[in-house]
């Protein structure tokens, strides 16, 4: 493709994702890219940058077209994020938009117009309100400012960075050592994560899930605060485990493989599209002590396991602005009533899972947020409704889990973010039911 086709592209993907707001952009790009098939993987990956710079960079890309006087949309966010985050010049944005087939077409003269006045400005800038210059939607302004404190700036810009590409060694298969050297076999470097025992971390792009690694179940695709909520669970070997909100069975996996496939583990789910999904990862790691259970309105399977399990993990459904910095369309499809509706549910499953914990054991909620809502004061209004369980601090269950050093956090229980630790924003608490 030329530099000019990839444009076009770019901007077309960039519409099909304003085209279905509340559809995740990863699944519109895949519909894009398996329709246009001539697309060379060079090409592709060039493109969904450009795209996903763009849905990454919006609020600011939006308030610069306002003053400008361009309309926001697909062509000309693409033409602002050329000139303010790839700073191009207005004669480079003309070669780009050249008109003919397969290119966009070219610029009339207000457009030229509002790109001379765009050359030379800064993507953030001083004189654009708090929540745009941080590149937060207004609504989240304050929980951020709530949970990251005079961190705010640095942590609001870490979201902006792309994710690393983290792996888990399948215990269950192999070292991570031996899973690191498989990969580089491959032609695949890695380093350790700083924090989890079993991750490696890629510092760019590889085609992952093609490796003999992956296909030989050496290897999962896991981010490096994913596996640490695996870790805090602290199950072992013959234990009876729960993974009440599974999906896809990520942590499943993991939380199998800390129990050598001795014991049991069930993974619970609302959608069995997302627990079918499972079989074909359970398989290819080796895992055999784990079953399926489909949570179905009316399902009296809690009532009947009441008391039986002696660790139970609610990685609980959440709004994810922990993972912004990897599925960037996210913080533009967040509502505050997802905030309050997801918030609800999370009561409510708390309160139903709380059942499942044999005396002695362990509920341990997690999230992918960030947001004190749907952390914190989930744990502190949980704690106060039901004083048969206690708050297990951090620093306590990190230490029985591993013997690493741990990740520096404030509170009692593990609060991960992008700048400081390098992870997405991940929560959990440990809590523990009084024997």
């Amino acid at each position: 493709m030329t530099p000019s086709a990839r444009i076009a592209a770019a901007i077309a993907l960039v519409a099909d994702v304003d085209a279905m707001p509340r559809r995740p952009a990863d699944a519109t790009a895949n519909d894009f890219f398996r329709t246009r098939r001539y697309i060379g993987s060079g090409d592709r990956r060039a493109v969904a940058e450009r795209a996903w710079g763009v849905l990454r960079q919006r609020l600011r890309l939006t308030w610069h077209l306002q003053q400008v006087g361009l309309p926001v949309d697909a062509r000309h966010l693409v033409m602002a994020h050329l000139v303010l985050a790839e700073g191009w010049t207005l004669e480079g944005v003309e070669q780009g938009y050249p008109g003919g087939r397969f290119n966009p077409p070219p610029l009339d003269p207000g457009e030229r117009k509002a790109v001379a006045a765009l050359v030379g400005r800064q993507l953030a800038s001083s004189d654009m309100p708090e929540a745009i210059r941080l590149n937060l939607p207004d609504w989240a302004l304050e929980s951020f400012r709530a949970r990251f404190g005079e961190n705010l700036p640095a942590e609001a810009e870490a979201m902006n960075a792309s994710a690393p590409l983290d792996l888990r060694a399948n215990l269950l298969r192999t070292t991570r050592e031996q899973a690191a050297a498989a990969l580089a076999a491959e032609g695949i470097p890695t380093e350790p994560t700083p924090y989890s025992p079993w991750g490696l971390r890629i510092p760019d792009r590889r085609p992952i899930l093609a490796s003999k690694a992956f296909a030989g179940g050496l290897i999962e695709i896991q981010d490096e605060g994913s596996q640490l909520i695996a870790l805090l669970t602290g199950a072992k070997p013959g234990m009876r485990v729960a993974d009440y909100c599974a999906g896809a069975a990520g942590k499943t996996l993991a939380v199998a493989a800390t129990m050598a496939n001795k014991g049991r583990i069930v993974a619970c789910d609302v959608s069995a599209t997302r627990l079918e999904g499972a079989v074909k990862r359970l398989r290819r790691a080796g895992v055999d002590n784990a079953e399926r259970h489909l949570l179905e309105p009316g399902d009296r399977w809690v009532k009947r396991r009441a008391g039986q399990f002696d660790r139970v993990l609610v990685d609980a459904p959440c709004t994810g602005t922990g993972t912004w910095r990897r599925n960037p369309d996210a913080r533009l499809r967040t509502t505050p009533r997802d905030v309050t509706e997801l918030a609800a549910k999370q009561h409510d499953i708390l309160d139903t899972t709380a059942s499942l914990v044999a005396k002695g054991g362990r509920l341990v909620y997690a999230t992918c947020s960030v947001l004190p809502e749907e952390n914190a004061a989930q744990v502190e209004g949980f704690l106060s409704r039901h004083p048969e369980f206690e708050l297990v601090p951090f620093a306590t269950a990190w230490a029985e889990a591993s013997d690493a050093p741990a990740p520096e956090v404030d509170g009692p229980w593990m609060q991960l973010s992008p700048h400081r630790h390098g992870t997405d924003g991940f929560f959990t608490a440990v809590l523990q039911r009084r024997a």
